[in-house]
């Protein structure tokens, strides 16, 4: 009888060690898990549209080949800049410069595989849309705002 109840206790230290061990791991868990919130560009409100785009039409030749850019200026809020990353990944980003209101000179230019804005010269990545020339000592920094973007063979689908 004396043998049965040390294993007794030694079964339940175990399983109330178990147990805790179960419940720090749980809580730490759920701690991580938290929202954080997004910062919105305070710049560039939000807009809907939904924009096709025919890859097969003459007009976007330029984006059958990687590292290809064009500008569609008539949408967002200067234009929409699509980029042809690696042959079949696309992106759409906004054309207005993101560290500024939308004004004469904050319509960015396709400059190859970058984009510049005219205002302070930044330049932003097409490929991830990052802000690749920041000024010194520059604590915020946004990034280009990336639309949404379907791929539907010859058929893209912009929208926001």
């Amino acid at each position: 009888m004396k043998g049965l109840n040390k294993y007794t206790k030694m079964k339940t230290t175990f399983f109330l060690w178990a147990w805790r061990a179960f419940l720090f791991i749980l809580v730490v868990t759920l701690q991580g898990c938290g929202k954080t919130d997004l910062e919105r560009n305070p710049y560039l409100p939000e807009i809907q549209f939904t924009v096709p785009v025919d890859l097969s039409l003459p007009q976007y030749d330029n984006l059958r080949y990687a590292g290809g850019a064009l500008l569609l200026p008539q949408y967002g809020h200067k234009g929409i800049i699509l980029f042809n990353l690696n042959g079949t990944t696309y992106f759409a980003w906004e054309a207005s410069c993101p560290h500024h209101a939308p004004s004469n000179c904050s319509q960015t230019q396709i400059n190859g595989v970058l984009t510049t804005c005219a205002c302070e010269d930044y330049q932003y990545s097409l490929a991830t849309g990052q802000l690749i020339n920041p000024a010194e000592g520059q604590t915020t920094i946004y990034s280009l705002v990336n639309y949404r973007l379907e791929n539907q063979g010859t058929r893209l689908i912009i929208s926001n």
